[in-house]
């Protein structure tokens, strides 16, 4: 048995991994708590202290990695909650942000049932699981040294500023930003203020094709 916590911000795809996965009698995992955003989360897995956390990259409030990190500080003994990473982005940013907060994989969305089921008891058992096309990538990533490549253009901008520009080169508006990142339209704009600046681009354009040519998109 494997009681697991579900951290995605689609509520369908919440229920739809449920639907496959949550049917105790067939795959002996029981889904014992779900969340939507950073705040949920940290409570949720505080409180059931499941053993797996099916855990997306890009969350409300902070995303993957800022679940990790409060997570660990809360609980007394974090090692007894693993995380698992499964997201639509196989952008190289993601994958090593999270798997350096200390997640034990990374699988995307297109995983069958049966496969993420037998990832979860995997990672419910101590090993590390990642996506096929991912598993070279992690290799190379941290062959040359025990810390993970850095994009130091990248490492200017604090968390949400991330989320602001990932979300800016994917055409989304201010006010769709603010919703979905719960902060103001004016928040939104400061926080576009601050990634142009830093990264010395002039419009969200330039952002959009830098963001893409990063495949942080």
């Amino acid at each position: 048995m494997a009681r697991v916590v579900l951290v995605d911000d689609h509520r369908m795809f919440r229920t739809g991994v449920r639907a496959e996965i949550g049917r105790t009698e067939v795959t002996g995992i029981d889904v014992v708590g779900e969340a939507d955003d950073v705040e949920s989360a940290v409570r949720v897995v505080a409180e059931t202290r499941p053993d797996v956390v099916l855990l997306d990259v890009h969350l409300p409030g902070g995303g993957g990695a800022e679940v990790l990190r409060r997570s660990a500080s809360l609980m007394a003994d974090p090692q007894g909650v693993r995380f698992l990473a499964l997201s639509v982005s196989d952008a190289a940013e993601d994958v090593i942000g999270v798997i350096r907060g200390g997640a034990r994989g990374y699988v995307t969305k297109t995983i069958t049932g049966t496969d993420l089921v037998n990832a979860i008891f995997r990672i419910s058992d101590g090993d590390a699981v990642f996506s096929p096309r991912l598993a070279g990538f992690v290799l190379d990533a941290f062959a040359a040294t025990d810390t993970p490549p850095v994009d130091e253009d990248l490492d200017r901008l604090t968390q949400r500023e991330r989320e602001v520009l990932r979300l800016i080169a994917r055409g989304y508006a201010y006010k769709e930003i603010a919703k979905q990142l719960f902060i103001s339209v004016k928040t939104v704009e400061s926080h576009v203020s601050a990634v142009l600046r830093k990264l010395q681009l002039s419009n969200r354009h330039e952002l959009t094709r830098w963001a893409t040519a990063r495949r942080l998109v």
